[in-house]
Parts: structure tokens; C-alpha cells; sequence
């Protein structure tokens, strides 16, 4: 792997932390730059989607979180997470450990979760018109998580431990140009069509799971806004948050495959 790093790039490493989401958005808050990074080998207070902890021992996993400043509509913002979402699956491929993207942000091989991706932002425009968002992503590397989560890690699909500074710097190296496809209808337009490429959801029986009901479907299609849509014996829904279970066939013993 390479392990030059843009010059683009400023990296802030840290033994231990809350979250580096928590602390980037700080940073971000006080005018840190585009494309400042913050990478812990322990966090204590990391989280996922819906608050959810995100617990790894020390040095197992690759913590970090990317400050993205980007002129993009609200609409348009999932797509900074794609870029880190296509970004890791590239490395993580370079590494051995080929995967997809479980709708919406979920990083797996087969129906087993290796990463996730947390995009949090303010909204508020900059003097320039930009918007700060912070990407965290999380990859498990050595660990897989607790028994029973049904999760995996780089190691056990590559079938070797990853070098986890080598790891960052390919990310960063794969992230830098998908950061600047951003800037352009053309970009994200392609960003769009590589998002649908790699989202393993597509074509599966699902679950969504919303507060106060869930229903089945085939997930058929995402729209511009990053959306995904499922077609049910009532029509076809529009999800632009929520759980999504992946069902297996009977001839996969009738289990799931969920977050």
C-alpha cells in the first residue's frame, strides 16, 4: 500500500479520545480547513447511527474522522459520505478484504459488517457559502466485535492483520480525488452511479425497520437524493432513514442480516 498522504491533508492523531467526530466538529467549529483529519487508536464515547456506541479495543480498529468543505445543497450532502464510503471499500480491496455498501453507510463482506460511516453536520453556510461535514469511519481491523453480532474484521477476510497507518494513508490517498468529484455536477453525478455500483441492498428482500412499524420489500433503486426505494405488495416506499434488515432466501436458513 501507499503510504504517501496529500499534502491536502492535515493529520491530528490521538493515543485516546471521546470521538473524533466529537472533536472534529469542534475543530470545525473554530475554523479548522478542508480536509483536516483526526485519528484515535481508542475512542471512549464513539458512536453510530441513532447514537448507537461504537466500542473497539485499543488499536484494532481504524477510528477517524474527515472534515469535508464542500458548496453542496442539503440534497446533495449524502454524497460526502459516499466519497468515504467508496473510498474505504478501494482500500480495504487493496488489502484483501473486498466488500460493498449495505444501505445506507454499512461497510460488508457478504451479509458481515466490517465498517461504518457517521456523517454529522450543522447546516450552517461558511462566509464563503460552504459546509463544514464531518465523516467518521470506523473499520474493524483485528477485531471482529463482540460474539453474536454477526460482524467481521479486515484480518479475518483478508486472511492477514493490516498495517493500520499504511490503511489510513491509501484511504486519504483514494479519498482525496473523490473529495474534489464533489465540486462538480459531473462528479457527483459519478459519485452517484459508483454508490449504486458497490450498494449491495439493491435487489435483496429487506426489512426496514421505522419508529412504529417496519415492512418488507425488494429494494429496487435509490433516488438522487440518496433515498432508498421499496417495492411492496402496496406499492413502492421512499426511505431516507432507517433500519434496513437484509432477509436471506430459505436455502440460507431463514437468518438476517442486519446492522
Amino acid at each position: 500500500m501507499s503510504r504517501v498522504v496529500p499534502s491536502s491533508f492535515a493529520i491530528h492523531r490521538f493515543e485516546e479520545i471521546d470521538s473524533t467526530n466529537t472533536w472534529m466538529a469542534a475543530a470545525a467549529a473554530a475554523g479548522a480547513p478542508d480536509r483536516s483529519v483526526a485519528v484515535a487508536d481508542l475512542q471512549t464515547a464513539g458512536r453510530g447511527r441513532f447514537d448507537r456506541r461504537w466500542e473497539a479495543p485499543p488499536a484494532s480498529a481504524l477510528l477517524c474522522s474527515v472534515l469535508v468543505r464542500v458548496h453542496l445543497d442539503p440534497p446533495a450532502r449524502h454524497l460526502a459520505t459516499v466519497a468515504v464510503g467508496l473510498a474505504a471499500l478501494d482500500t480495504c480491496a487493496a488489502a484483501g478484504a473486498a466488500g460493498g455498501l449495505k444501505w445506507p453507510n454499512d461497510l460488508v463482506a457478504g451479509d458481515q459488517k466490517f465498517g461504518g460511516i457517521l456523517a454529522e453536520t450543522d447546516g450552517r453556510p461558511s462566509a464563503d457559502g460552504s459546509v463544514a461535514i464531518v465523516v467518521g469511519l470506523g473499520i474493524n481491523l483485528t477485531w471482529p466485535g463482540p460474539p453474536g453480532v454477526g460482524a467481521t474484521c479486515v484480518a479475518d477476510v483478508s486472511g492477514r492483520e493490516p498495517d493500520r497507518d499504511a490503511l489510513l494513508d491509501s484511504f486519504l490517498l483514494a479519498l482525496d480525488p473523490l473529495i474534489d468529484e464533489l465540486g462538480s455536477a459531473g462528479g457527483r453525478a459519478r459519485l452517484q452511479r459508483s454508490y449504486v455500483d458497490v450498494l449491495v441492498t439493491l435487489g435483496r428482500t429487506v426489512r426496514v425497520e421505522l419508529p412504529g412499524e417496519s415492512f418488507e420489500g425488494v429494494a429496487s433503486g435509490l433516488t438522487e437524493f440518496g433515498h432508498l426505494l421499496v417495492a411492496t405488495s402496496s406499492g413502492t416506499r421512499e426511505v431516507s432513514a432507517g433500519d434496513v434488515v437484509h432477509l436471506r432466501s430459505a436455502t440460507q436458513g431463514g437468518q438476517e442480516a442486519r446492522e
